[in-house]
């Protein structure tokens, strides 16, 4: 469910316009990793 408000398409459209297409992909990349660990940390504890 965060990666619906993180990575979402109109974000990433409404980034192009102010960022060039590396930083897109590492914002999406380091946003995708660390939803990831908090699912699995969350999974951990509960």
């Amino acid at each position: 469910m965060m990666s619906v408000i993180g990575l979402s398409l109109p974000e990433t459209v409404i980034l192009r316009k102010v960022l060039r297409v590396p930083l897109i992909v590492t914002f999406v990349a380091v946003v995708g990793v660390g939803i990831l660990i908090v699912g699995y940390v969350f999974n951990a504890v509960l």
